[in-house]
């Protein structure tokens, strides 16, 4: 599941059997390939996928664009939902912490989130730390100069520059058994 899929372009990409992409942009169904089932929907209601069906929910600068606290936490119990037992929720977005000023540049931010708020939050949807970092990627990739892929690979091979300018982090929690709850 790509959550937040935005063009489809890393679900597009992705090498799975089933494959889910929500969002709800109305121009999804255009971008995605055949064999992506399309989910035009609020993603902190009900999702149409069946408990426990999915390996993967994978998101990418999108849990920032969310109306609230409560809205992402039904997101994340969504996910725990749909996701077998041991099953992944990958998630990256922009680090308030590494971007005080620069985070409210997007008018469509709404939430502040680090690597540990957004694991606190995970924690008490039922999900175990897997693997988190503060600082990944840059914070953007898509304006300003487009640099050759094997600068990219360099860059993700080499963590000692992810502190320079990593500024997005990346966590990625993994479904246990015990029951998740709501915060009250």
């Amino acid at each position: 599941m790509d959550l937040g899929c935005g063009w489809c372009e890393f679900i597009n990409a992705a090498p799975c059997r089933r494959k889910f992409a929500m969002d709800l942009n109305p121009d999804v169904e255009r971008h995605a390939l055949p064999g992506v089932k399309v989910l035009q929907q609020d993603c902190s209601e009900k999702w149409q996928v069946q408990d426990e069906s999915l390996d993967v929910v994978f998101t990418s600068n999108f849990f920032e664009h969310l109306s609230s606290k409560s809205a992402l936490e039904k997101t994340l119990l969504e996910a725990h939902r749909v996701l077998k037992t041991g099953g992944r929720l990958i998630a990256m977005g922009p680090n308030i912490k590494h971007l005080p000023g620069a985070y409210w540049d997007f008018i469509d931010h709404h939430l502040p989130l680090t690597e540990l708020s957004l694991l606190e939050l995970m924690k008490k949807c039922g999900f175990e730390r897997e693997f988190c970092i503060g600082r990944f990627l840059p914070y953007t990739m898509s304006e300003g100069r487009q640099y050759p892929i094997w600068m990219l690979r360099f860059y993700l091979v080499v963590p000692f520059v992810w502190r320079f300018w990593g500024k997005q982090f990346l966590v990625v929690g993994r479904k246990t058994m015990h029951q998740a709850g709501l915060m009250s």
